[in-house]
């Protein structure tokens, strides 16, 4: 079997180890087929002709694919290309993904389905139908409406967001709006992330397809998820078109557009807050610094987790797919922030808010809490 990855990245890597401390997989297991650089020698290995049996498939599929590695990496090894490629081989050679899980990430893709899908299982959800043990945030009934205000930017509310957290989109377009700007929100679905995450390139691309063109001109793109955001600023290798190209240029993380407006005047919560980096935001985009930056000003202190960036567990729909190995990685985190002591988290991603508010921490993405320093509490649902 000949992997979908580029030789030249595959040979990049010299194995020399300093990638394994910021490897959550391998933090918590101590395995070397749980490490970046065992990963890729087993890739090399079934590169060069080998079985590619169910071992490799669990080699590949534990993987959180946080890209912590990249960071650490002094080779430059694209950690996360190389995993995308083996995951794009094992879906067209093997029965790799499911049938149900390829029915899920297409449905993300279809917008007003899942909205009314979502709303189902929140009744649902409330009359007790459903278990505990599926680990779902309690979700909303209804929604705020998002009304845009002018064309000096667009505010991508993505899917699962939308549908499940769509106040921190309320809270965006007052932050933003706090700063002169007009902004228009714009739902047009799955930005293609979790499907390219699990191999899955044709529905990838037409989500993204379907993204860059729900967003024409030449104003900022601004996401408030970490991972759509970083997968954005991908489009132009993922789609291949001059477009794609064009449109990821245009993407900025919301605290990264957020950094080059005056930030009104606000009160000062007196709150101490632990800024919990994603892994998408700080080791793809690295765009993390900017979250610093506009909090300070609204909050009475920022603190930093001693961890060093490491994932949480969450990884998109890693969570829901190897709990077990989520919740032993996140136990990591907890342990970070509980050395920080702080009376509120900060994570500017969607699934890293959820699965850590599952272990009881009070979290809230950093557009929230500027939002409330400015007043707007009617915005927020308080």
């Amino acid at each position: 079997m000949r992997l979908e990855v580029d030789d030249d990245e595959l040979a990049a890597c010299v194995s020399c180890g300093l990638c394994l401390p910021h490897c959550p997989t391998y933090r918590v297991t101590g395995e070397e087929s749980a490490s970046p650089r065992g990963r890729i020698a087993a890739m090399r290995a079934v590169h060069a002709g080998a079985e590619a049996g169910p071992a490799f498939t669990s080699f590949m599929d534990l993987c959180v694919q946080c890209r912590g590695c990249e960071a650490a990496c002094p080779s430059g090894v694209p950690f996360g290309r190389l995993m995308e490629g083996a995951r794009r081989t094992l879906v067209a050679e093997r029965r790799y993904q499911p049938w149900w899980r390829r029915a899920g990430y297409r449905l993300l893709g279809h917008h007003r389905l899942l909205l009314a899908a979502s709303s189902a299982a929140a009744l649902a959800q409330r009359a007790g139908l459903v278990p505990a043990r599926l680990g779902l945030p309690r979700l909303p009934v209804r929604r705020p409406r998002l009304d845009a205000s002018g064309t000096d930017a667009w505010l991508f509310t993505g899917c699962v967001m939308d549908a499940w957290m769509r106040p921190t989109h309320a809270a965006a377009l007052r932050a933003m709006e706090a700063t002169g700007a007009g902004v228009t929100p714009v739902g047009a679905g799955c930005c293609g992330a979790l499907a390219e995450h699990a191999g899955l390139a044709e529905v990838a691309g037409g989500q993204a397809a379907r993204v860059v063109a729900s967003m024409t001109g030449t104003a900022p793109v601004v996401v408030d998820s970490a991972g759509c955001g970083a997968v954005m600023k991908d489009y132009g290798r993922l789609l291949g078109t001059p477009g794609a190209q064009a449109f990821a240029g245009r993407v900025m993380d919301v605290s990264e557009w957020l950094a080059t407006r005056p930030l009104p005047t606000g009160r000062r919560l007196p709150l101490r807050v632990a800024v919990q980096d994603p892994c998408h935001l700080r080791h793809v985009q690295r765009a993390h610094a900017h979250v610093r930056t506009v909090l300070t000003p609204y909050v009475e202190e920022v603190v930093e987790l001693d961890d060093d960036g490491l994932c949480c567990g969450a990884g998109g729909a890693y969570a829901t797919v190897h709990p077990d190995m989520a919740a032993r990685i996140r136990a990591l985190k907890l342990e970070a922030i509980a050395g920080a002591r702080p009376d509120v988290v900060a994570s500017s991603n969607p699934g890293c808010a959820m699965h850590l508010a599952a272990a009881g921490v009070v979290v809230r993405h950093p557009v929230e809490i500027i939002a409330e320093a400015l007043g707007g509490p009617e915005a927020l649902g308080g």
